[in-house]
């Protein structure tokens, strides 16, 4: 590929920062982080990305307010950002598969390609992988990024918006894949946050009836009613026991167990009403992320023979959640509520970050409408 064909970067390349004190503010990227526009300045493999939409996730907040996830801690300034799409700006000549000019979302996973888990298909358990936005690999919030072309899927004319979709898409498929739910099985999603919803949306067009969502917020259910017409909805309330929620769940559920929870919240109490709802035999799934310690109620999983499951992240979904959105077989499009541009990054995070906004998923836009990159 020829450099005559490079689309040129026209504009600085800010990103969305914090640090170990929670400071969040945008400014140029570190020379270091200057993504190269030129194909002789790209490394074997790679492509430059002009990047146009990145959803925030609940995991860019939890890094802003908290500094950190679990074992993964932000040490320094570091860049959020890992719901992302965009056009490819330029190529090594290696690649072959991609052009400037392609509209891609980009898969924010870079694995080893050589551990067990990456030569057996699971690189979602690479022992070597960066992980964008994952301290301290930098995010994808910023204007322009240099990227593997192999985790760079093509989207054709599917939307920015919809591209940046398909990461949070991907997790709800993964647990629904592995969840292994079926036609007609009655399935209760606990948590009605972008993950949860995503997972709404999956499970019902897996073909699962009756479903139940529920959670602590009513105006999260209302929502959720409007998103996927006919799912029941279960306001969580303080005081309700686990067995509490069992109860409603089995009266919502039109007197059946559920097969199946997918668990969004990693919450304690959430856990333990899912492992109270399901069937004997049934499988309690756990996508949400929790504390690195909790109870759970053993006896009922050990006498009731439930299965719990977890997932981390996702691997070899990104073609199959391109599918799905391009084929209208499940449509997104409605959880956005909320549009900023980079530059007022500081405002998109506080209205993620505020239950009382209402809002869902909040999108960060690099560029303006029809602007060139």
């Amino acid at each position: 590929m020829s450099s005559t064909t490079t689309v040129t970067a026209t504009k600085p390349n800010i990103g969305v920062y914090t640090n170990p004190a929670h400071d969040l503010w945008v400014e140029s990227a570190s020379p270091s982080l200057q993504e190269a526009s030129n194909p002789s300045s790209l490394k074997e493999g790679e492509v430059t990305v002009a990047i146009k939409s990145t959803g925030i996730c609940g995991s860019d907040v939890h890094f802003w307010h908290a500094g950190c996830i679990g074992p993964m801690i932000v040490t320094g300034e570091h860049i959020l950002g890992h719901e992302s799409a965009g056009t490819v700006l330029a190529v090594h000549p290696s690649v072959k598969h991609l052009k400037p000019g392609d509209r891609v979302a980009v898969e924010p996973t870079i694995p080893c390609a050589t551990c067990e888990p990456c030569l057996t298909g699971r690189y979602n358990g690479c022992t070597n992988v960066l992980f964008r936005s994952t301290p301290p690999v930098p995010g994808l919030l910023r204007r322009y990024v240099t990227h593997p072309a192999a985790w760079c899927h093509k989207i054709g004319d599917m939307s920015f918006e919809d591209g940046a979709m398909l990461e949070p898409l991907s997790v709800a498929l993964a647990g629904v894949q592995r969840a292994g739910i079926t036609l007609g099985d009655p399935v209760l999603v606990c948590g009605a946050g972008p993950i949860g919803l995503v997972t709404l949306a999956c499970v019902r067009a897996a073909g699962a009836h009756p479903v139940i969502i529920t959670d602590i917020d009513q105006g999260r259910l209302d929502f959720a009613k409007k998103f996927s017409p006919g799912v029941e909805t279960l306001l969580i309330q303080r005081g309700m026991t686990a067995e509490d929620v069992a109860a409603k769940v089995f009266e919502l559920g039109e007197g059946v167990e559920p097969t199946v929870a997918m668990e969004c919240t990693g919450v304690e109490s959430s856990i333990a009403s899912a492992i109270q709802a399901v069937k004997f035999g049934g499988k309690v799934f756990i996508i949400g992320v929790g504390k690195d310690e909790i109870k759970i109620p053993f006896m009922r999983l050990s006498t009731r023979e439930v299965d719990l499951q977890f997932q981390y992240r996702y691997a070899n979904t990104w073609p199959r959640a391109i599918r799905l959105l391009r084929g209208g077989v499940i449509n997104l499009k409605s959880l956005v509520t909320h549009r900023y541009k980079l530059e007022d990054a500081l405002g998109a995070f506080k209205t993620a970050a505020d239950p009382k906004t209402g809002a869902i998923k909040v999108m960060i836009q690099s560029f303006d409408e029809g602007e060139a990159q």
